[in-house]
């Protein structure tokens, strides 16, 4: 009989339940006592849900307080140095101190979660002294079996995950610290085997990259530690977001399962099982249902790869599951009421993909003829869609295609630009500027609110906006900075609020996903062809612009971040959907440049994120990234400067394609991960404009005056001082008043301190 199985479900709750406990915690709101109830209420309904839909092993220990690599490092008291942990449990001031920095403590560096818009909390192992704290994933177990009476499969990262992830150590010292984690991991599995328990999820995603020999025998060798201390216990070796890496290696290791990604790595283990087949004695996780998506998938489809899949293991080997944790996507469809039919009939949220699950492992154990009536529904959902006009506009395929051919540069070279643009603008040294929008208050939220509900008139809240407006370019010029921006408050969502002006894009009214802590974003579905309508920000930016004398820059969203940061259609490529939004985002640069907005801010934080994971396929994707930037951005002026900022990941690797986007000023967040980005630019030259976030926004903390000026030193050493600027890491959105304009002046004053100490440059 085939048995269904999930890799996680989504934290937040349908309603972000979630969301509003912690930040309510956080506020002072609530007790933690009260806290703690409000979370296993969450937490259990959960659980319940996915009993009552059917699934046979359900993943225990994916719910967390914050995020789950965090809480590996708690469980096993791997607490930076400076939050003077004293040992034992830890407590929840530390644990979010930890992610959100204290007073007194900056907070640990974030970073993406794979190839995903999900960030984790890096685990600093710098002297650190593992020792268990408490067995999370078998408190979870217990909890699930007592009060709902389900043997749940408790979820675990990985040994080698975890370590690869971590960062406060030398490779060299990476077998010491496997010694030291491996008996905590076994000590976790043995008590997890005493208590009864039949499935462990180990989860080791680091196993769809490239991995060292050594590393290799790594893997060997906790695998084989594991299979010797808890020999009884069924281990399900965990991979997704790729197909592995050395197969034969990995399906060799003493484990009850392996499980494999069959949705975003299908070639890859399906050629591997093919050529090198399966192991008898090991179960097949075939994780055939997408985990990151949100269409319905193909049952008809779904059906026949299993059925490839059962000539390959038999019958009994197979668990049918999600591809990676539903984390990932919404909880569920049911609650949406605003979307066309031929769309909302074609989506699959959390809710839903437990059902296809369900589904399909009925189908294998009991024959397709047991769920004709599903087939022909879902066929007949997915034709609609497939036929529908917003996915069939050759007006939009036929302009995207012509202007895909052409070359996409600047008509002068960067050196040439720089030198019109600084005769035109006449900035100082070390220009200051924000990354774009200033705090939400909730006057700000209740405005919109009004105004979408209709309560107030267009004019109304148009008018609201320029207040907001003035204040904070009068605030601007008062702190000192000097490129000035209008602060975006007419902005939900940096994604939404462009996805709301073009066509070809929808919207949930309850798909929301987490990104990372309690911040929850709701992407857009691209879901049809993506065409400009009309001018989006021209309004504001202009209106900001005759407020001030200096220069207000214009503000967009990049193509591949708005790629990236939504749910895109599946029936074309990628590259496709973003040469559409490069085309469509080039007509609003041309507007706003025909408005007289000389500054522009075309913002890509998110095309690190969409980078493949496989190595061989990564240059391809850079290269129609890098060409979508420049589409939208290579028909204006020579003096029109173009900015862009890019957030939360690793650099090093990709500095060539940031150099070759050819925008005029980049800034990049820096301030999290402790400056080690600089280093980076130690080792390679970069002769654009270029702004190092010198100051950790998602930090409620207010950065020290020295803090900022010891990091701009450091930078200064690599960078060319002519051309760099000072702002801060990101955008201004979720911070306070108070807390902004006193970061944003101690700012200005470190910025005047490296003026004057290279005032000969001046």
């Amino acid at each position: 009989m085939t048995i269904s199985s999930v890799l996680g479900y989504p934290r937040i709750g349908a309603n972000r339940e979630w969301k509003k406990a912690l930040e309510g915690f956080w506020s002072g709101k609530l007790e933690e006592s009260e806290f703690h109830g409000q979370l296993e209420e969450i937490r259990l309904n959960h659980l319940r849900k996915q009993q009552e839909k059917g699934i046979d092993l359900i993943a225990v220990n994916d719910f967390s307080y914050y995020d789950h690599i965090l809480d590996t490092a708690a469980m096993f008291g791997i607490i930076p140095k400076r939050f003077a942990y004293e040992g034992g449990i830890v407590p929840l001031s530390l644990y979010y101190g930890i992610a959100r920095g204290t007073k007194d403590a900056t907070a640990s560096e974030m970073t993406k979660w794979f190839n995903t818009n999900y960030h984790y909390i890096v685990p600093e192992l710098d002297g650190a002294l593992p020792v268990l704290t408490e067995n999370k994933p078998l408190t979870a177990y217990r909890e699930a079996k007592e009060k709902l009476g389900i043997e749940g499969k408790p979820v675990i990262v990985g040994p080698l995950t975890f370590l690869k992830l971590s960062k406060g150590y030398n490779k060299s010292e990476t077998d010491v610290w496997l010694e030291r984690l491996l008996p905590l991991y076994i000590q976790v599995l043995q008590e997890l085997a005493a208590e009864g328990v039949q499935w462990v999820q180990i989860d080791e995603p680091i196993l769809v990259t490239k991995l060292s020999a050594d590393d290799l025998q790594r893997l060997k060798t906790v695998y084989e530690a594991f299979a010797s201390a808890v020999p009884g216990l069924n281990i399900m070796l965990q991979t997704y977001f790729e197909s592995v890496e050395y197969y034969k290696e990995i399906v060799s290791l003493p484990v009850k399962g392996i499980g494999l990604d069959f949705v975003h790595g299908l070639s890859g283990n399906l050629s591997a099982i093919k050529e090198q087949g399966f192991p008898a004695d090991k179960f097949l996780g075939a994780g055939v249902i997408d985990g990151r998506g949100i269409w319905k998938a193909s049952l008809r489809e779904k059906l026949a790869l299993i059925d490839e899949l059962s000539g390959l293991v038999t019958a009994d080997q197979l668990i049918v599951q999600s591809s990676c944790s539903l984390l990932h996507v919404p909880v569920t469809v049911g609650n949406e009421k605003k979307l066309a039919a031929e769309l909302q009939n074609a989506l699959a949220f959390a809710d839903e993909k437990l059902s296809e699950l369900v589904l399909l492992a009925k189908a294998q154990s009991e024959g397709g003829a047991q769920i004709a009536k599903e087939l022909e529904e879902c066929d007949r959902d997915l034709e609609a869609l497939k036929q529908s006009g917003v996915r069939n506009r050759t007006d939009i395929k036929q302009a995207v295609a012509a202007i895909s051919t052409q070359k996409a540069e600047r008509s002068v070279p960067f050196a040439e630009r720089h030198a019109a643009q600084q005769n035109k603008w006449q900035l100082p040294l070390f220009p200051t500027t924000t990354i774009g929008s200033f705090p939400q208050s909730a006057e700000v939220r209740k405005a919109r609110q009004l105004w979408r509900k209709a309560e107030w008139s267009n004019e109304q809240y148009a008018n609201f906006i320029r207040e907001q407006i003035d204040i904070w370019i009068k605030l601007q010029e008062e702190i000192g900075l000097d490129v000035l921006v209008h602060g975006e408050f007419e902005r939900t969502d940096m994604v939404e609020f462009f996805g709301e002006k073009l066509a070809g894009f929808a919207f949930t009214q309850f798909g929301w996903v987490q990104s990372y802590g309690s911040r929850c974003v709701k992407p857009p579905i691209i879901y049809g062809d993506v065409a400009f309508e009309e001018a989006m920000t021209v309004e504001e930016t202009k209106y900001a612009q005759s407020k001030t004398k200096q220069p207000v820059k214009g503000m967009l969203t990049g193509p591949i971040t708005i790629m990236n940061w939504s749910f895109v259609r599946d029936d074309i490529t990628r590259e496709q959907i973003a040469y559409q939004l490069a085309y469509a985002l080039r007509q609003e640069v041309e507007a706003l440049e025909q408005a007289g907005i000389g500054m522009i801010q075309v913002d890509e934080p998110a095309v690190r994120e969409g980078l493949p994971l496989k190595e061989e396929d990564q240059a391809e994707y850079l290269a129609w990234a890098v060409k979508a930037f420049r589409m939208t951005t290579c028909t204006v002026q020579e003096t029109t400067q173009i900015h862009t900022h890019m957030c939360y990941c690793e650099f090093h690797d990709m500095i060539g394609s940031i150099e070759d986007m050819d925008a005029d000023v980049i800034s990049i967040e820096t301030s999290r991960s402790h400056g080690e980005l600089i280093h980076s630019f130690e080792l390679n030259t970069y002769k654009l404009g270029i702004g190092l976030g010198v100051y950790d926004i998602h930090s409620p903390r207010i950065p020290r005056v020295e803090e900022m000026t010891s990091m701009i030193d450091r930078a200064l050493r690599v960078l060319d001082p002519k051309l760099f600027w000072i702002n801060p890491d990101c955008g201004l959105k979720t911070r306070g008043y108070d807390e902004t304009v006193e970061s944003l002046r101690n700012m200005v004053e470190a910025t005047l301190i490296a003026r004057t100490q290279h005032s000969a440059l001046a």
